[in-house]
């Protein structure tokens, strides 16, 4: 008899056990979010709390914009974190996304060796300080990858009336990669590099490199949060993916992501509406 309870004892509690696991991967969801937000470090501040207080695991598919929005039409993710507002906008006008919800923001910087060749330091604008980057054929170190990091760059060139399509390799190095990536090609090459400000202030690696222009309003970098639309992926997690909007534009996500500082400099600025 004290067999057989035991046997009922083991299988219930096994039981119990698959029940549980279920229930914790139902709460269980993926965010894309861009490579400049997680080089922040911002993630491993947030989603200890989130756990916490949600109870929702939020599992990150770190790429660069263009991908995230990629993975999010094909129903890859339940959200997505990034920050190129045209592509974003055309997500939702598309009927991929719910809607676009401001999270917060930092600004693009243009980064060099501080001997600074090009003299972009004197520049009165950022499409000015790219074109003197091309007259002078400095090495210039592009993400080259699709992120909302590489189309405001292009961006600019093309208020530069340049091409970056026509640029010499010689000068011109499309590495393909990530921010952090793409800064450490920079500092080995002492070359000038774009750069969302918390990549580079969460960067080791600097060498000889600064900021040497910032401040144009242009280089203003809005993150915006979409949901991916149940109506287009009816298996996508749109009730956790809510859940977790809620939480970055309460009073308490807003206040982490404002205390969130590197060396006594704040990384983001919340502005949820």
């Amino acid at each position: 008899m004290m067999l057989k309870n035991n046997f009922l004892t083991a299988v219930i509690a096994l039981v119990l056990g698959l029940v549980g696991s279920f229930a914790q991967a139902a709460d269980q969801m993926k965010l894309a979010v861009t490579t400049s937000f997680h080089n922040s470090g911002l993630a491993d501040v947030l989603l200890p709390e989130i756990k916490q207080d949600l109870d929702i695991e939020v599992q990150l598919i770190v790429v660069g914009t263009g991908q995230a929005l990629k993975l999010g039409r094909a129903g890859d993710v339940d959200a997505i974190l990034v920050h190129s507002k045209a592509a974003e906008e055309k997500f939702v006008s598309e009927g991929y996304g719910t809607h676009r919800r401001k999270i917060m923001y930092n600004d693009f910087t243009l980064i060099g060796g501080k001997a600074d060749p090009a003299k972009i330091s004197e520049a009165k604008t950022a499409s000015d300080a790219l074109a003197q980057i091309a007259k002078s054929n400095s090495i210039f170190v592009s993400r080259g990858d699709d992120s909302g990091t590489h189309r405001k760059e292009l961006s600019l060139w093309k208020k530069a009336e340049l091409n970056a399509e026509n640029f010499d390799a010689k000068w011109y190095r499309a590495v393909g990669s990530g921010m952090g990536a793409t800064l450490n090609v920079a500092a080995g090459l002492e070359g000038y590099v774009f750069s969302d400000r918390a990549s580079w202030l969460n960067f080791k690696n600097k060498a000889d490199m600064a900021i040497l222009f910032s401040g144009d309003p242009v280089l203003f970098n809005q993150y915006g949060y979409l949901p991916v639309d149940p109506k287009r992926h009816p298996h996508a997690k749109n009730e956790l993916a809510n859940k977790l909007e809620a939480w970055l534009v309460s009073d308490k996500g807003q206040k982490m992501i404002a205390d969130y500082k590197l060396a006594g400099e704040l990384l983001f600025t919340p502005n949820a509406q």
